[in-house]
């Protein structure tokens, strides 16, 4: 069939990005020990999507860069994944929905 294509995975994620893996780790920790991720990524996230509790809404599989679609293609979903290193800065993950192609 002409033009037909494979329909890719999509997924739904919140983050947090910031410049240094050391605060990265310490926001981590901070969440484990029962902060919420949404207040804490609207006061630390230098990504825009910080104001909105970092939630990126749905995208597609390879529609991020590759360290960031890597992880949330793969990892434990309602679990904040981190560091993440990206050419951005460092990342806090959670995906919140995964759904395949």
């Amino acid at each position: 069939m002409a033009g037909w294509r494979k329909k890719r995975a999509t997924a739904s994620a919140r983050h947090i990005l910031v410049a240094d893996k050391k605060q990265c780790e310490q926001l981590k920790a901070e969440i484990e020990n029962g902060a919420d991720f949404a207040d804490i990524a609207r006061k630390h996230s230098t990504c825009p999507s910080g104001r909105k509790g970092g939630d990126l809404g749905q995208f597609r599989e390879r529609q991020m860069v590759r360290e960031f679609n890597d992880v949330v293609f793969s990892a434990e979903l309602h679990k904040v994944h981190g560091p993440v290193k990206t050419q951005f800065g460092y990342h806090l993950i959670e995906i919140t929905d995964r759904s395949k192609g």
